[in-house]
């Protein structure tokens, strides 16, 4: 039982030091790594030298500093490639965000945030980094939104118990929020104006599996000016409803289901 204990800890305090590379900042000192994990500087030097061997990080010759490897990249695609709603998007968001030249992308719900499981970029909305891996927001976003749908007033409430806000369109108050909802659910679409980050806006549209359940949704993105919605909602939400549509018929979904014996 100790032995067990020990290997625990030090897979905990292994997996502390690939975290602290999720802070932002690319490159960082052992004094860092350190610091962001609460362990003595020795062992986050030793730790450190352990993952470096491993792939897991790889150091600077130069300025002595470390980053992330290439282990975890390999891990990330193999976990991507065996993730059903990747494969089925994957081709659909890339040839979509070729034809309008926006961003488009993928998500699914990771506790009260979404995960970014795809990101494609037209020519018109370039980012100079991927969204892939990342979380935002549930409540701040077009995909947050389509995710909510498929949990009743109280869960969203115990889930989010404070929305705080990013801007002054950020929506954080529930009473708001389920309005807000009542309104996607009757059009098929949600919508993103600002309320995360100044200056760029999104449709979204949900994503079911073969049960009818909402797995994952699918969205838009891209500058004000380049995406347009006081002009282009109705287009694009079509068009965002559409691709969802084909990428839930690859996960079985075939429409809402009746009872036996009903009237048609």
């Amino acid at each position: 039982m100790a032995s067990d204990q020990g290997n625990n800890q030090s897979v905990e305090r292994a997996i502390s030091v690939l975290r602290a590379f999720l802070t932002g900042r690319p490159e960082l000192r052992v004094s860092d790594v350190a610091k962001a994990t609460g362990l003595g500087t020795s062992t986050a030097s030793r730790l450190l030298a352990t993952l470096e061997t491993l792939e897991f990080v790889e150091r600077d010759e130069v300025s002595g500093l470390y980053r992330l490897g290439t282990a975890p990249i390999t891990l990330g695609g193999v976990a991507l490639n065996q993730n059903p709603v990747h494969r089925e998007a994957r081709q659909i968001a890339q040839d979509l965000a070729a034809a309008l030249g926006l961003g488009v992308n993928v998500a699914i719900r990771q506790g009260d945030s979404m995960f970014y499981l795809a990101n494609f970029e037209g020519k018109l909305a370039p980012r100079s980094y991927v969204l892939t891996g990342q979380r935002k927001p549930l409540y701040a976003t077009g995909i947050g939104k389509c995710l909510l749908l498929g949990l009743s007033a109280e869960e969203r409430r115990a889930l989010l118990p404070a929305m705080q806000p990013f801007t002054p369109r950020t929506i954080t108050a529930h009473e708001r929020l389920d309005e807000e909802l009542a309104t996607v659910q009757g059009r098929g679409y949600a919508t993103e104006i600002e309320e995360l980050a100044f200056g760029r806006a999104c449709v979204a549209a949900p994503i079911r599996d073969r049960s009818g359940a909402i797995v994952a949704a699918i969205s838009i993105s891209g500058p004000l000016s380049a995406i347009d919605l006081p002009a282009r909602e109705a287009e694009l939400g079509r068009t965002i409803i559409e691709n969802a549509d084909s990428i839930s018929i690859g996960l079985g979904y075939v429409g809402p289901m009746h009872l036996m014996g009903s009237p048609a």
